[in-house]
């Protein structure tokens, strides 16, 4: 039998605190209060926006997010902060990031019966990274113990699925043997929690998968990767645009069109119909229909805009079992929402079944792999 690439483990590590809506929201509230009172005069001579008050009812119906695991609470809901407090850590210790990434490295490592002495690269890929360098991925591969190489990749919410690609490439081509994937999202520092409409989104969490080829596959549950798919196309409708350049362009590193900012309505117009042909075309080419697909793990940033692509392409409304949903208690993880969904529902798959894994974000970039459970 000719060998084929898979994925043979994967890892999920998640934070220990976490917030609710009910939580975000009282502290929103008590910031935005205080702010229409205290600019009171400048709002009525319309110098000022007011703030808007927000209503956990309100995050729930607009993403279907009720919490989200936190790095670190403390600040978040202090209304004199508003962003979480985290510790320096010397340059001597391990970073916060490398840190979170290593537990979920260990759980797919031990899901796919491998240890660090089988990896031979690892790839670190986030929206976020929280130092240019050294790479996160040479600092994680040093503290397993790996040999071969790493390197970090960035794109937005589609890095791990990119990551996966590129895995999966080598892994083909002969270049390398076994290749971790790790996705430590740590998104909470870039949050604006004092803009109401983008303050619920995010949360923390790690994910990991192990890619190697069937020969050398021994874990319970391994899927093949029947091929990938991805594309780009450039849309300034997500944007976080924090940056080294700041101190030369003298303008405050920390201010709000610095930050993460979206265009919530277009993004939602434009990606949709964008995701929805990317997959079509993707199931095509190995003759399949969306019926064929017995489990969606799909980007997890809006459950509206997951129900509208899989109705879409199903024409009917999906189950949760087809199409799982996770962002409800983790609210959008970056680039790990998808691994998160499949780390929690594969299992149950029997032999043959199809899967498709996408990811969908800024750029725009959208990333997919049609998988078979063996």
């Amino acid at each position: 039998m000719t060998s084929s690439v898979v994925i043979s483990g994967s890892g999920l590590w998640k934070p220990a605190h976490s917030i609710s809506n009910e939580e975000l929201v009282t502290a929103y509230n008590a910031y935005a209060t205080r702010f229409n009172q205290q600019h009171e005069i400048a709002i009525e001579n319309g110098e000022l926006d007011s703030k808007p008050l927000s209503s956990a009812e309100f995050i729930e119906k607009a993403s279907g997010i009720k919490s989200r695991h936190v790095y670190v609470k403390d600040g978040i809901l202090d209304i004199d902060r508003m962003r979480p407090k985290i510790p320096v850590r010397s340059e001597e210790q391990l970073s916060d990031q490398a840190e979170m990434a290593i537990h979920a490295a260990k759980e797919a490592l031990k899901s796919a019966n491998k240890t660090a002495a089988d990896i031979d690269v690892v790839i670190v890929s986030c929206a976020y990274t929280q130092r240019s360098y050294p790479a996160l991925a040479i600092e994680v591969q040093g503290a397993l113990g790996i040999k071969g190489f790493a390197f970090d990749m960035l794109v937005a919410c589609s890095a791990a699925t990119f990551a996966l690609h590129r895995a999966y490439e080598m892994i083909a081509a002969g270049t390398a043997k076994r290749v971790l994937v790790i996705n430590p999202e740590l998104t909470t520092p870039q949050i604006n929690f004092r803009d109401r409409d983008s303050h619920f989104i995010f949360g923390d969490v790690a994910t990991a998968m192990v890619i190697e080829n069937s020969a050398t596959a021994d874990s319970e549950h391994i899927f093949e990767i029947l091929s990938t798919k991805a594309v780009t196309q450039y849309s300034n409708n997500i944007r976080s645009n924090f940056g080294y350049v700041s101190q030369a362009n003298d303008v405050d590193p920390f201010a709000a069109e610095n930050l993460f900012h979206q265009e919530g309505r277009k993004v939602f117009k434009e990606v949709c119909p964008m995701a929805v042909e990317h997959i079509s075309e993707h199931l095509q080419r190995h003759h399949l229909g969306a019926n064929n697909v017995s489990r969606w793990w799909l980007h997890q940033a809006n459950i509206n805009m997951n129900t509208l692509i899989s109705r879409r392409l199903l024409d009917r409304q999906p189950t949760l079992q087809e199409a799982p949903i996770v962002l409800d208690t983790f609210a959008n993880t970056a680039s790990a929402g998808s691994i998160i969904a499949f780390h929690l529902h594969h299992q149950d798959l029997q032999s043959g079944d199809i899967g498709l894994l996408c990811s969908f974000g800024a750029g725009y970039s959208i990333g997919s792999l049609v998988l078979k459970k063996q």
